[in-house]
């Protein structure tokens, strides 16, 4: 089963963002470069897709994920933290000078090593 869970550097950015814009959502993409990243925007900006799983909670914030993505991970574990630096997106975080890392762990395989 996937589980999503944050650092507390994470949650403190998220609640900072959401007293500042109200609710937010993190959507995990499975692009490149910074496509790769959870992206935070206001919930109306980004509703739920007819192809997005959401994973759970963290800090009290939707996260969600491609179904595809999600089937190739396998029921992946995702670790949100928080980095310095702006990267080039429009996730909110990136006003602060800060931008949300993911690490993720695929399920593993069964057979697999």
């Amino acid at each position: 089963m996937a589980s999503v869970r944050a650092t507390p550097a994470a949650v403190g950015a998220l609640e900072r963002l959401r007293e500042r814009h109200g609710e937010i959502v993190l959507h995990q993409s499975g692009g490149c470069c910074a496509g790769s990243a959870a992206m935070c925007l206001r919930a109306d900006e980004l509703p739920p897709g007819p192809h997005d799983v959401e994973l759970g909670k963290v800090g009290g914030v939707p996260f969600l994920i491609d179904a595809d993505l999600h089937r190739r991970l396998g029921s992946p574990d995702f670790v949100l933290d928080l980095a310095a630096g702006r990267e080039d997106t429009f996730s909110l975080e990136g006003a602060d000078g800060v931008h949300f890392t993911s690490r993720v762990r695929p399920a593993k395989v069964p057979g697999s090593r």
